[in-house]
């Protein structure tokens, strides 16, 4: 088993692929992520077949150049032996908080120990892709030690995403007066696409997201602005509607909602210098998304999507583009399979800065996107020897990326 992943690249490459102006995720604001003295050109990272003959709405909306860090840099593993883990993040100390699909939180010192369970989380319902899904730390975690989590719900009508709130104790074995604040109703009676990843915002509030249930039935509830299914919601800590969401006081429309139009949405980071929110989400068989969230914007599935059906059928009536419906920035056909992201704000990589890095499944590798004006101008495929699936990423206090997989390895990410 290989333990340590040296990669020493030569050069970033950044494709200066121009974009029309014409989508919808598109906007004024813009970021230095990409260095524009290389104009060094490699060929785009994908070269398999796509799944369908569909064509981008613009330049640079998929298979854009490829990149390359110039920067020795090692993935190593600190950490094995953790039981499925989704989410992760990163303590005040330098530990990581981890939660495992089946029901329990775990910590990771920096010498890649193992806590015992932590106690006192209610049960999940661990079926298909259910479980013990993301987590975050409140903002003020240093003085009130609450954390914040998401998890397939039990319920006498089936199953549900829900989000859970507990206080940390002193000794850091067990969560005290867990309580569920939230629940994505309506419930179904399946165990696939329950999204599951949560941040907080800038004003404190919780943003997290929910999957449309998977099921033909409950495709079209993606849609329903009266369903909390395929969504990106907004809430509070108590649970309610967070003040300013854009379907506050409308009509037919729960005010929790912040997008929608969603299907299974497994990644969520805000921007550190822009502050904008953004998103991946599971497509079909092709259409894996990379989304900008903008509040009340409708992001088209199941009307729209890049993908087919898994037998090989178009979805619906097999449209990529409709007026009112967002494009998005980027997507991948053959599919990434993208789970949790993270943005790279460290010191020990430059080359890396306000990078978004995406965990893939399937496709077994961490993308690094570099993004200029609200565009991918840059993608690179790292760790894709190790033959992992890669679920959840975070940064921790060091500057150094860790990501978790579904083998139950912790990698540090870090300069050589």
């Amino acid at each position: 088993m290989k333990n340590k992943l040296t990669i020493s690249l030569l050069t970033i490459a950044i494709g200066l692929t121009a974009c029309n102006s014409n989508h919808a995720n598109s906007s004024a604001g813009s970021d230095s992520t990409a260095n524009s003295t290389d104009t060094t050109s490699y060929p785009p990272v994908e070269t398999q077949k796509a799944n369908s003959d569909y064509k981008p709405a613009f330049a640079g909306q998929t298979r854009i150049a490829g990149a390359k860090t110039k920067t020795a840099f090692e993935g190593k593993v600190i950490a094995e032996g953790l039981k499925s883990p989704w989410g992760i993040v990163a303590l005040p100390d330098g530990r990581l908080l981890i939660t495992e699909k089946e029901g329990d939180m775990r910590m990771v010192a920096a010498d890649g120990k193992l806590s015992e369970p932590i106690k006192g989380i209610p049960a999940v319902n661990a079926s298909g892709q259910g479980g013990l899904l993301g987590l975050r730390l409140d903002p003020n975690f240093g003085s009130n030690r609450m954390v914040y989590w998401v998890f397939a719900d039990n319920t006498p009508a089936g199953t549900l995403t829900a989000v859970a709130k507990g206080k940390l104790s002193a000794d850091d074995k067990s969560i005290e007066d867990a309580k569920v604040i939230y629940q994505a109703t309506p419930a179904h009676k399946g165990n696939l696409h329950y999204g599951g990843r949560i941040v907080f915002d800038k004003e404190g509030n919780i943003v997290f997201s929910t999957g449309e249930r998977s099921d033909l039935e409950t495709r079209p509830l993606a849609q329903d602005l009266n369903a909390a299914l395929g969504k990106i919601l907004r809430i509070t800590k108590e649970g309610q509607p967070a003040s300013g969401n854009p379907f506050v006081g409308k009509a037919n429309a729960r005010p929790e909602i912040y997008s929608y139009g969603h299907r299974n949405p497994q990644g969520l980071a805000f921007h550190p210098e822009t502050g904008d929110l953004w998103e991946t989400e599971f497509g079909p068989r092709g259409g894996d998304e990379l989304n900008r969230i903008q509040a009340g914007n409708n992001y088209g599935w199941p009307t729209i999507t890049y993908g087919i059906e898994y037998k090989g059928d178009k979805v619906g009536a097999g449209i990529q583009q409709k007026e009112g419906l967002e494009q998005p920035v980027y997507y991948w056909d053959p599919v990434l399979s993208p789970s949790g992201i993270t943005f790279y704000t460290g010191q020990n990589i430059p080359e890396w800065k306000n990078n978004l890095f995406i965990c893939g499944l399937s496709s077994t590798h961490i993308a690094r996107i570099i993004l200029k004006d609200n565009k991918v101008v840059g993608e690179e495929r790292l760790l894709g020897n190790e033959g992992q699936r890669f679920r959840d990423i975070t940064q921790g206090s060091d500057g150094a990326l860790y990501a978790i997989t579904d083998l139950g390895r912790l990698y540090k990410i870090d300069k050589k």
